[in-house]
């Protein structure tokens, strides 16, 4: 029988995305793909699928098809779309336009922005349902985009977090949504999405530390294995040192932030079944960037996650 995966270039000949949508349904019901057992919730994260040109109507049907439960990381005013499918928002973005997480609350000039940003989003959250709002360290310079502006200090970011974090922490509690702080890596400099150089939340005991010290049940970690096994690696053992904080998963293949392929470096199944050992019953995010057949590679993916 002949490999029915579509090409990328033939979904593109196909007229409107209704048709591409359809093919990619009728391609993943055909074939049966995806999730089985379903002990993993899965995700997609919408931006890595919308930079080979898929809607999120696109994303969605095709995350509805394959057993996801989410599609993450876009903003409210999608979310009936997420709803039309039987899909939620795992986590929200926070609200801050342009690189959110390069103007984050480590800055206190940065402050008033992200907060109310993020307050509104979280109000947001709790009408539709959405458990989990995303937040960001923020890059080390005095000016986000500007590295000869100075330097914040470990320290003094550190405790900028923690501050900003204690304003809306409360928020959080009273409309049930965990805010999810993210660590991301700066060793990688190829794209802006595969590596941010600058970052000041690049480990994750330091991001743990941020947490800890806000104090509260409703702030969590956004743990992403592509980040923990590029800067500090022994990504089950660090599962288990932060367990009590992990509040989100995001996934990719390293080197290059690509499908959770063999030509990549982490073992997955195993590092899943370390989150069921732990009891996670939260969301694991597929966040790689499609460099093949997108449809292929998330099937793939979902499947190598659903232990």
């Amino acid at each position: 029988m002949k490999d029915q995966t579509l090409s990328r270039r033939n979904l593109m000949k196909l007229a409107g995305g209704a048709a591409v949508t359809a093919a990619l349904s009728t391609q993943a019901a055909n074939a049966k793909k995806g999730v089985k057992k379903g002990r993993i919730n899965q995700s997609v994260v919408h931006w890595c699928w919308g930079e080979r040109g898929w809607e999120i109507e696109d994303t969605a049907k095709a995350a509805k098809e394959l057993g996801c439960k989410s599609v993450e990381l876009i903003a409210p005013e999608h979310w009936p779309i997420l709803k039309k499918h039987g899909l939620t928002c795992a986590i929200a973005p926070n609200g801050v336009e342009g690189a959110p997480f390069m103007r984050g609350l480590n800055n206190p000039d940065y402050h008033e922005m992200v907060i109310k940003a993020t307050k509104e989003t979280i109000t947001a959250c709790a009408k539709f349902g959405v458990k989990n709002v995303i937040a960001f360290n923020g890059y080390k310079w005095r000016k986000a985009e500007d590295p000869k502006s100075g330097e914040i200090s470990l320290e003094e970011g550190a405790k900028n977090c923690v501050k900003g974090l204690k304003k809306i922490i409360g928020h959080a509690e009273k409309k049930g949504v965990n805010i999810c702080i993210e660590h991301l890596n700066t060793r990688d400099d190829s794209h802006p999405m595969k590596g941010h150089p600058g970052y000041q939340g690049d480990k994750v005991d330091y991001v743990a530390d941020i947490i800890r010290a806000v104090g509260s049940p409703n702030m969590k970690m956004l743990f992403d294995i592509y980040h923990v096994q590029i800067m500090d690696g022994d990504v089950i053992r660090r599962i288990e040192e932060n367990k009590d904080i992990i509040g989100h998963i995001h996934t990719a293949g390293n080197p290059g932030r690509k499908e959770l392929d063999d030509t990549q470096e982490i073992n997955y199944p195993p590092i899943m079944r370390k989150l069921l050992d732990i009891g996670y019953k939260g969301h694991v995010g597929q966040e790689f960037i499609p460099t093949g057949d997108p449809m292929k590679g998330l099937i793939e993916a979902v499947e190598l996650c659903d232990v």
